[in-house]
């Protein structure tokens, strides 16, 4: 496993990190093989572990916990204050006292520590974020108090889905230690202004949804069946689908030795970017985790490659079904 410092914070993460959504409980849930999987990942060298207050109502920071025990200062836990709302993204008209008010961000904090069953996080962050907030301060007095209080090592902001720009001034303020974002071989558009200014300003980036929802792996083909009560049902329309997996098949060319998946390619393409702290896939099953760290071998895309794959960038605009508008 390589690691990598987060930003300014000078934690040294693991460049592979937990995403933990898909074990809070979407889709099918299996806390026995969560846990496994859990396990085996920080054996293998994974010490950062992303999760959220809302990720099924505290269960993903509750199984965390429970893997935890015994060695919470080999792991750095980060985790996310919901909006108080809990509509995702928030939007520019909303103020700061609907949606992360002082005594919210607080109390998120509080309800997150005890569920993780520790005395303190080492990045906290809001799960939402628009520009206008960057003058209404009531997260950042809370967070700025948490911090004195040892609650909080470090804390930052989720950019809101599908939005590489919005969180490009708050970087450029120095408020935050870190930004969350979704960044892939798809959906390249931080590269053009958030990156560069996470660098200028030594920002930790932590990069989501690098499969794009599993499209990038190459996993999900025409005709696909989701599970039950998985989401990507109703985002990945039969049209949206067929799209996609033509586009998949196109980055098959790039595949090589040391990346001989279409899913070890979209990780390498991630950590390519010299901006990138960690990246943090999805992995409910011990064979995910094992096949993502296999990634971490220090190797990266070349030069060339990296700008032939600026080809293949395809911002869709698909919004996730729970979008308000």
């Amino acid at each position: 496993m390589q690691y990598r410092k987060l930003g300014r914070t000078g934690i040294s993460i693991s460049e592979i990190g937990f995403g933990s959504w898909g074990i809070g409980g979407w889709g099918k849930r299996d806390d026995v093989e969560a846990i496994r999987s859990l396990n085996r990942a920080i054996d293998l060298g994974v010490n950062f572990i992303d999760t959220a207050y809302a990720y099924g109502d505290g269960h993903s920071e509750e199984l965390i916990g429970q893997v935890v025990k015994g060695r919470r200062d080999k792991v750095v836990i980060a985790t996310k204050v919901p909006p108080k709302t809990f509509r995702w993204p928030v939007l520019p008209h909303e103020p700061i006292k609907n949606t992360f008010p002082k005594e919210w961000v607080i109390e998120c904090t509080e309800t997150s520590l005890r569920k993780l069953g520790t005395d303190y996080v080492d990045v906290q962050q809001l799960h939402s974020w628009t520009p206008a907030y960057t003058e209404q301060t009531d997260w950042f007095e809370a967070l700025e108090l948490l911090k004195k209080q040892g609650k909080v090592r470090a804390f930052g902001v989720s950019a809101n889905d599908w939005d590489p720009y919005g969180t490009t001034g708050l970087v450029k303020s120095g408020m935050v230690d870190t930004i969350q974002v979704i960044y892939n071989i798809f959906e390249q558009r931080p590269a053009e202004e958030l990156l560069p200014a996470a660098i200028a300003r030594d920002v930790g980036i932590i990069v989501r949804v690098p499969f794009e929802e599993g499209l990038l792996t190459g996993a999900i083909d025409r005709g696909y069946k989701f599970d039950e009560g998985d989401w990507r049902a109703d985002w990945l329309t039969p049209e949206r689908l067929e799209e996609g997996v033509r586009r998949v098949d196109a980055l098959k060319p790039f595949l090589a030795p040391d990346r001989p998946t279409l899913a070890a390619l979209a990780l390498k393409f991630c950590l390519s970017h010299p901006a990138v702290s960690t990246v943090i896939p999805g992995m409910r099953k011990v064979s995910n985790v094992e096949a993502n760290i296999a990634v971490s071998d220090g190797k990266l895309l070349s030069a060339a490659d990296q700008d032939a794959l600026r080809g293949h960038a395809f911002a869709h605009g698909w919004s996730y079904p729970w979008a308000q508008k």
